[in-house]
C-alpha cells in the first residue's frame, strides 16, 4: 500500500486510542488521534478520509459532531461507541454516519467495516475502484499506484490530485475543484501549488514528462486523465 488512507480516531480513552493506532498502523493506515471534540475538529484540517468517532466525549456529545464534520470535511464517519441503544444508532445514521460499531468490538470486524466504509467513499458517487491509464494502474481502495507493474510512490498531495482525476477519467477537472479537494483549507487557491504537484506527478508517471499523454492540460480550465478506463470494483 503506497499511501494508506488517513483515519482520525476520536476517543477519550487512552487505551482505545493506543489499540486503534497500533492496529490501524500495522494495517498500513495513517492515524490521527483526538481525545475531545475540540481536538477532533482541529484535526479535520489534516484531511482524514475516515473518522472513527466515539459518542461519549468529555466536552461534547459525539452526535453533535456529525453534521459539523459533514460541513467541514469530506471524511466519512464510522461511529465506535459503547452506547448500544437503538435510538443512538438510528440518530447517528440519520445524521450521516456510514456505520455504527458497538464496544467492545472485534478488531477483525472493525477492520472489515473500515474497508467497506473506504470502499463506499470511492464508489458511492459513481466512481470506480481501479482505473487504468496507459501503463499506470490506480487502485483507489488500496491507494496503490503502479506503472508497468512497478509500484510508484506519490506524496499525499500528488496522490490526492491523481485520485480526483481518476474519479472522473477522461473528463476535465477544473483547477478550482482540484484545489478545494486537495488543499481544502487554503482559501487563496494558489494554482501554482497545483502546477508544481502535476509537474512532479508527470516525472513519475509519464513516459515523456515534457510531452504528457496521461495527465494533460485543458488550457485555462484544469487537467484531464487520458487513456483511462475504469475497472469494476
Amino acid at each position: 500500500m503506497s499511501a494508506g488512507a488517513t483515519i482520525l480516531v476520536v476517543d477519550d480513552e487512552p487505551a482505545i486510542r493506543r489499540l486503534l493506532r497500533t492496529t490501524l498502523e500495522a494495517t498500513g493506515y495513517h492515524v490521527l488521534a483526538a481525545a475531545t471534540a475540540a481536538e477532533a475538529l482541529a484535526e479535520l484540517g489534516r484531511s482524514p478520509e475516515l473518522v472513527l468517532l466515539d459518542l461519549g466525549l468529555p466536552d461534547r456529545n459525539g452526535l453533535e459532531l456529525l453534521p459539523i464534520i459533514a460541513g467541514r470535511s469530506r471524511a466519512s464517519v464510522l461511529v465506535v461507541s459503547a452506547r448500544d441503544a437503538t435510538d443512538d444508532k438510528v440518530t447517528a445514521l440519520d445524521l450521516g454516519a456510514v456505520d455504527y460499531v458497538t464496544k467492545p468490538f472485534d478488531t477483525s470486524e472493525l477492520l472489515a467495516r473500515i474497508r467497506a466504509a473506504l470502499r463506499s467513499r470511492v464508489t458511492g458517487d459513481g466512481g470506480h475502484a481501479v482505473v487504468i491509464a496507459g501503463e499506470v494502474t490506480i487502485d483507489l481502495i488500496e491507494r496503490r499506484i503502479t506503472r508497468a507493474g512497478v509500484e510508484v510512490h506519490l506524496t499525499p498531495k500528488e496522490y490526492g490530485v491523481l485520485a480526483e482525476l481518476a474519479r472522473f477519467p477522461g473528463r476535465a477537472i477544473t483547477h478550482r475543484h482540484l484545489l478545494r479537494a486537495v488543499w481544502p483549507h487554503d482559501r487563496d487557491g494558489h494554482v501554482e501549488y497545483l502546477r508544481l504537484v502535476v509537474r512532479n506527478m508527470r516525472q513519475k508517471l509519464e513516459t515523456d514528462p515534457a510531452a504528457p499523454r496521461l495527465i494533460v492540460n485543458d488550457m485555462g480550465v484544469g487537467y484531464r486523465l487520458m487513456e483511462a478506463a475504469a475497472q469494476p470494483g
